[in-house]
């Protein structure tokens, strides 16, 4: 699929199967992250293989940290509280779950370090996050424009005196990677590591993730509502000794998708009940769209309508502050609704990939939706069954746009999928899932 300019998906009628899921990209860099940080070693299993991690392994591997690759999924990192090399120049693409928290934790480590990424990367703010680590005494520098990477790191008059004020409006990953970084400072502090958070905190099911994750390493963060965290003095990571990464629940989204509007069963594996993600709060809004959902620990399955038949999901306005990636999924399912859907509180959209919103207001268009779009919100009206058209789907070097853009296939226009590869960030082989769950593969007619 790498190199691949196009894709045409033939019309898609039915879907049925079951998926054993990759591994959660916002895991896997968080996990990769706390072993390196942890005493000790941590053998890693159902690590994902994406552009992501790969990103994160080699810019670990270059901070001195010992990797070793235990084959598929699998890998040991030995930590040691600290990164080896104090000097470094560390390209991360367009991974923010890489950049954000190691910016975090190189601006605590007192070395000399150069950070950047992809055009795209350097016009995603981290204003908030530079300016919360420099309260700790860090010495952060734009290199470019301010308030964006690229960034130099310089060896600052770190302390744990004052809390860190971060706005916690623009990204979650801005607390993440505080929390994440907060024990490397509290280690050698006689006082608690304090961070505050400044207006309302979206995404608060990623912290929930990190937050237990860190437990998970032997750092309990004491916090006040969302308004408060505190980390102990002294507290450090101890390797669990193993640690096992849940499936995605983000890519979870695109095949009970499938079974949505594809009659089913489409049954996902890897995540369920027992996940500690907030996106597979997804499976309520299916539901809330009349589609058939059950779950188990580590499963969930979808039966829906057959769109292809006339059936049409129930139309929805719902906020979806709390689970923004999968509210992409939402978006597409529009589509076939059976009248117009609003999606509300979706403003992280802005800084994502790409700026989502533009992108899926252009993309849905291109098909026929009736779109509109604010600062914050997308309202879609589905086409009418004589207005689809057919259309290349511009995927605007966004994983997300690719996959949940398949779902088009159902409709009865053309549908032509622009940089198809693009989906190496977080699912490189989605398009092959995809042809074996529906009836037809790319380049056949079913």
């Amino acid at each position: 699929m790498t190199g691949q300019s196009y894709l045409d998906l033939p019309r898609a009628r039915q879907a049925r199967g079951v998926v054993a899921l990759p591994g959660s990209k916002s895991i896997s860099n968080r996990v990769l992250l706390l072993a390196a940080l942890a005493a000790g070693s941590t053998d890693i299993s159902g690590l994902l293989d994406s552009d992501d991690t790969r990103v994160m392994l080699a810019a670990l591997r270059q901070l001195g940290v010992e990797i070793a690759d235990g084959g598929p999924g699998r890998a040991t990192v030995t930590g040691a509280g600290r990164f080896p090399a104090g000097q470094a120049d560390l390209f991360l693409g367009n991974a923010g779950t890489a950049f954000r928290p190691l910016t975090a934790a190189l601006a605590l480590m007192g070395g000399q370090y150069r950070l950047s990424g992809v055009p795209r990367m350097h016009e995603r703010p981290i204003g908030d996050l530079v300016d919360a680590l420099r309260q700790w005494g860090a010495r952060i520098d734009y290199l470019g424009q301010p308030g964006y990477p690229p960034l130099a790191i310089g060896q600052g008059e770190i302390r744990a005196g004052a809390p860190a004020r971060v706005q916690g409006a623009v990204s979650s990953q801005f607390l993440t990677a505080l929390l994440l970084a907060a024990p490397v400072l509290a280690q050698g502090s006689d006082r608690p590591v304090v961070i505050e958070v400044a207006g309302e905190l979206i995404s608060k099911p990623y912290i929930e993730i990190t937050l237990n994750l860190m437990a998970r390493y032997g750092v309990r963060v004491q916090r006040d509502g969302w308004r408060s965290f505190s980390i102990e003095a002294g507290a450090a990571y101890r390797s669990p000794g193993a640690i096992a990464v849940e499936g995605d629940a983000s890519s979870a989204s695109y095949f009970l998708a499938l079974g949505a509007i594809g009659g089913g069963p489409v049954r996902v594996t890897g995540v369920g009940a027992d996940s500690i993600q907030g996106d597979v709060a997804f499976a309520r809004t299916l539901a809330d769209m009349g589609v058939q959902v059950e779950s188990g620990p580590d499963w969930i399955e979808a039966r829906g309508v057959r769109v292809d038949q006339g059936g049409r999901l129930k139309a929805f306005d719902a906020d979806f502050n709390l689970i923004p990636d999968a509210a992409m999924t939402a978006a597409a399912l529009a589509l076939y609704a059976d009248g117009p859907c609003r999606l509300r509180n979706i403003g992280s959209w802005r800084v994502k990939e790409t700026d989502r919103i533009h992108a899926m207001h252009t993309e849905l268009s291109k098909l026929g939706a009736g779109v509109e779009s604010g600062p914050d919100w997308l309202r879609i009206t589905p086409p009418a069954p004589d207005g689809w058209r057919d259309a290349q789907i511009g995927t605007w070097d966004d994983h997300r746009m690719a996959m949940c853009f398949s779902l088009a296939a159902f409709g009865p226009a053309a549908v032509r999928i622009l940089d198809p590869g693009c989906v190496s960030k977080t699912f490189p082989d989605y398009f092959d899932v995809y042809a074996g769950l529906v009836a037809g593969r790319p380049g056949t007619e079913s």
